[in-house]
């Protein structure tokens, strides 16, 4: 899905989706993350978001697309492969 980083609803919802993933799901998408080699700047963003789980609304708007960015194209490669 496509968010509009300048539009408050937008914001609102990637702060919810941001705020739903746990510590442990965010562990999870980190060893996924280093399995694909999707990139160290991504490994980095996804490390970071870690420690920052559930505190969506400290997050930059920017960073935020970049984490949820991550986390559905992580779920699809999951799905794609069961």
């Amino acid at each position: 899905m496509e968010y509009d980083i300048n539009d408050p609803t937008d914001l609102d919802i990637m702060k919810g989706k941001f705020n739903a993933i746990s510590a442990n799901e965010f562990d999870e998408y980190i060893e996924l993350a280093e399995e694909r080699e999707i990139g160290y700047k991504n490994i980095n963003i996804l490390k970071s978001s870690l420690k920052k789980a559930g505190m969506g609304k400290y997050q930059s708007p920017k960073m935020l697309m970049w984490v949820l960015r991550l986390v559905d194209r992580l779920d699809e490669d999951v799905d794609e492969t069961k």
